[in-house]
């Protein structure tokens, strides 16, 4: 992850991601076949730990947390995983990640605000748009959001 959000996909190599972890190239070939085999295991299990935090939701405040940790996160990772989703988001085979993320957040959505489209529709684009700007390195408070939910 962290050669991903330095230099981007394109950077990634056996041998690059070898250098990186401190193991020969042998070590990563033995479990990724390819690179592009590694990135789908990286941008999934990137996904997976997202989505079942947003699936374990059960109150606002848990998600202002969840928004909270992926601000406060390194920058590094956190621009590692959107280059994940940009890169799924060019394929048509890997697009699936980026609707199961956009699915669990707005199920997480309706299940905490019940009856309220549109606060639901502003809040999937609050915690969109502050992970987003957590990768730009933007500060980040976390009163608007609290309010939003809050109504």
């Amino acid at each position: 992850m962290r050669l991903v959000g330095r230099s981007g996909t394109a950077a990634v190599t056996q041998r690059a991601v070898a250098t990186e972890a401190g193991v020969p190239p042998s070590a990563v070939l033995y479990y990724f076949d390819s690179v592009d085999g590694l990135l789908i295991a990286a941008l999934t299990d990137v996904n997976d730990r997202w989505v079942a935090r947003l699936e374990a939701l059960g109150s606002v405040g848990e998600l202002v947390a969840l928004v909270d940790d992926c601000a406060r996160q390194d920058r590094l990772l956190t621009v590692a995983e959107y280059e994940l989703l940009l890169h799924a988001a060019r394929r048509d085979d890997l697009r699936g990640e980026l609707h199961r993320w956009d699915t669990a957040l707005a199920r997480a959505a309706a299940r905490l605000l019940p009856g309220d489209d549109g606060r639901r529709a502003l809040l999937v684009a609050a915690v969109n748009g502050l992970c987003l700007g957590a990768a730009l390195g933007s500060p980040y408070d976390t009163g608007p959001l609290t309010r939003l939910v809050a109504g």
